[in-house]
C-alpha cells in the first residue's frame, strides 16, 4: 500500500499528502490519530496540532506563515487559512554555518566541446545575435537560410534569438541588454555566432564589440546593416558560410566533470516540487560541486522566506553581505511598484498545494542542496567562481533561465510539478515532480522524479539521473524542448521605455 502522507521535519505542524485524503479518514501521525477535517488534495497540507490565529504553522522545520483564524488539527492547511508573515527589507546577522559533503570526486566525465579560452560547450551551434529589435527579421532570415542551405549538417543548430530591446532604453534596462547579449554571443555552446546590427541603435554595434573583450574573431563576426552596401542578407550569409566552415570542423572530447555550470531552476511548481524534485536536483547539485563543477541557483523573490539558509551558508562575510543586498534590492524592487514582497505564489502553485512564499522559497531553495555558497552574481555577470553560485533574477521562467544561461551554464534543470513546454537558448531539462505529470507530457518531461513518491529510493534514483545529465552534456540525448523546437530568450525590463 502506498504512503498516504509525509511528515517532512520532525518540527513540523502539517503533514503532505502523497495521496487525497476524505473527510473523516484518520491518519496516525507519530502514534497519534488525526481525523481529516476536509477533503484534501495530493500535495497539499494537513495540520497535525491545533494552531491559534496568528500563530506559526512549521513545514520543512520552518514557519511558511501563520494561521489566519483558530485552526484545529486536521484542518485543510491552503491559501484561504494561511498567511504571509514576510514584510519588507531586514537586517541580518551572519552565523555560518556548513555541513560536509557525501559525495567524492568520481573522475567522471563528458564529451564537449573546448573552446580556445577553454571554455566547454555542450552544444555547437551557430547562432545569429540581433544588437537590436529592429533587425530580428534579417536576423532570423539569415538563420532560416543557412538552415535550409545546410540542412544544419556538422552543427547541432542554427538560431537566430529574437527579442524586443537594444534601443530606447535608458541606464539598468540598456546595460541590462548588453550584457545578456555579451554572454551569449560569448557563449561556449555557440561554435559560431553572426552579430546584426543596424547602427543607429542606442546599443551602437562598436561599442558593443568592445564588451566582447578580446574575442575569438574567426567565432565571432558582427554585420552593420545600416553600412552594407546592397543587400545585406548577401554580406550576412558570406559570413555565416565562414562560421559555418569553421564550427563544422569542432568535435566532441572527453572533459572531466568539472567543466560542468548547471543553472537551478523551477516553474509550475507544486506540494511535491519540495519532496521530490527539488531535493533531487538539490543532491545532484552537491554532487557536481564535489567533482569540481559549478551550479547556480537563482529566483531571488523566491528565496524570500529561506534567505537565512542560504546567507549563512556564505563562505565569507564579503558573500554574506551580496546575498543581503542581492535579497534586500528585490524586496525594494517590489516595495517601489507598490507590490508586496509576498505576493507570489501562482494561481498554479496555490492549486498544486504551495499556499504562501515562505512555503514556495523552503521547498524551491532545496534545489541547491547543502554546498557552501562560492560566489554571488549579479544580472548579466558571468561566472568566476566554480561551486554553488547565487545569482540575481526574479522568477519569471524565461528571463530566471536566460539569466542562468547567460552565466555561463551550458544546460538548465527544470523542476516543475504543472509542466510547461519552453526551453532558453540552452538545453532546458524538465524534471517532473510527480509520475502523473510525467506521463501525461511525456512530449515536454526529461526526467520523473515523481518515482521518489512510488517508492524508489534516492540513491539510485540520482544515479540514473547523473547518467542522464552527463548524456545530455555530451549530446547523446537532446532535452524534449530541443526536440519540440521551444528556445528562445527574455531579457529583464525594469525601467521606462523612450
Amino acid at each position: 500500500m502506498k504512503q498516504k502522507f509525509l511528515k517532512i521535519n520532525s518540527a513540523d505542524t502539517v503533514v503532505v499528502c502523497l495521496q487525497p485524503l476524505s473527510k473523516g479518514e484518520q491518519i496516525d501521525v507519530d502514534g497519534t490519530i488525526i481525523t481529516v477535517n476536509q477533503d484534501t488534495p495530493a500535495g497539499h497540507k494537513v495540520l497535525i496540532k491545533d494552531t491559534g490565529a496568528g500563530k506559526d504553522i512549521i513545514k520543512y522545520g520552518y514557519p511558511i506563515g501563520h494561521a489566519v483564524d483558530n485552526m484545529k488539527a486536521g484542518d485543510w492547511v491552503n491559501e484561504h487559512t494561511l498567511k504571509t508573515n514576510l514584510k519588507g527589507t531586514l537586517e541580518y546577522t551572519y552565523s555560518p554555518t556548513s555541513e560536509s559533503l557525501p559525495f567524492k570526486n568520481e573522475n567522471r566525465t563528458f564529451r564537449g566541446y573546448v573552446r580556445k579560452n577553454g571554455d566547454v560547450g555542450t552544444r555547437n551551434e551557430i547562432w545569429v545575435v540581433p544588437t537590436v529589435g529592429c533587425v530580428n527579421g534579417i536576423a532570423e532570415k539569415l538563420a532560416s537560410m543557412l538552415a535550409k542551405e545546410t540542412n544544419s549538417q556538422g552543427v547541432d543548430a542554427i538560431y537566430a534569438w529574437h527579442h524586443n530591446y537594444g534601443c530606447s532604453q535608458l541606464s539598468g534596462d540598456h546595460e541590462n541588454t548588453r550584457k545578456i547579449l555579451r554572454d551569449l554571443a560569448l557563449h561556449p555552446n555557440a561554435g559560431g555566432v553572426l552579430i546584426v546590427g543596424l547602427g543607429c541603435e542606442n546599443n551602437q554595434p562598436e561599442l558593443f564589440e568592445q564588451m566582447l573583450g578580446n574575442y575569438d574573431h574567426e567565432r565571432i563576426k558582427l554585420m552593420v546593416v545600416q553600412k552594407v552596401e546592397g543587400n545585406e542578407l548577401k554580406v550576412g550569409m558570406d559570413m555565416l558560410r565562414q562560421l559555418y566552415s569553421k564550427a563544422k570542423e569542432d568535435i566532441r572530447t572527453e572533459v572531466p566533470a568539472s567543466k560542468l555550470r548547471v543553472g537551478l531552476k523551477c516553474g509550475g511548481s507544486d506540494g511535491f516540487s519540495g519532496i521530490t524534485a527539488n531535493p533531487l536536483v538539490g543532491e545532484f547539485s552537491d554532487w557536481l560541486v564535489a567533482q569540481g563543477g559549478t551550479t547556480v541557483l537563482t529566483e531571488v523573490p523566491e528565496m524570500f522566506g529561506a534567505e537565512t539558509i542560504l546567507m549563512n551558508r556564505c563562505k565569507t562575510l564579503e558573500l554574506f553581505n551580496k546575498t543581503v543586498k542581492m535579497i534586500n534590492d528585490f524586496k525594494e524592487y517590489f516595495l517601489s511598484h507598490g507590490e508586496p514582497v509576498g505576493e507570489n505564489p501562482s494561481p498554479g502553485n496555490k492549486a498544486g498545494g504551495i499556499s504562501t512564499l515562505e512555503d514556495k522559497a523552503l521547498g524551491c531553495t532545496q534545489k541547491c542542496g547543502k554546498a557552501p555558497v562560492s560566489g554571488v552574481l549579479g544580472y548579466g555577470d558571468r561566472l568566476e567562481d566554480n561551486g554553488l553560485n547565487l545569482l540575481s533574477a526574479p522568477g519569471n521562467d524565461l528571463v530566471a533561465s536566460t539569466a542562468l544561461a547567460a552565466a555561463g551554464c551550458q544546460l538548465v534543470l527544470f523542476t516543475t510539478g504543472r509542466g510547461t513546454p519552453f526551453g532558453t537558448f540552452v538545453p532546458t531539462m524538465k524534471i517532473a515532480t510527480n509520475s502523473s505529470l510525467a506521463t501525461r507530457k511525456a512530449n515536454w518531461i526529461d526526467f520523473n522524479a515523481g518515482q521518489l513518491i512510488d517508492g524508489k529510493k534516492m540513491d539510485s534514483l540520482l544515479a540514473e539521473f547523473i547518467d542522464k545529465i552527463l548524456a545530455v552534456a555530451s549530446g547523446d540525448h537532446l532535452t524534449r524542448n530541443e526536440e519540440n523546437g521551444y528556445r528562445e530568450i527574455a531579457i529583464f525590463k525594469n525601467g521606462v521605455t523612450l
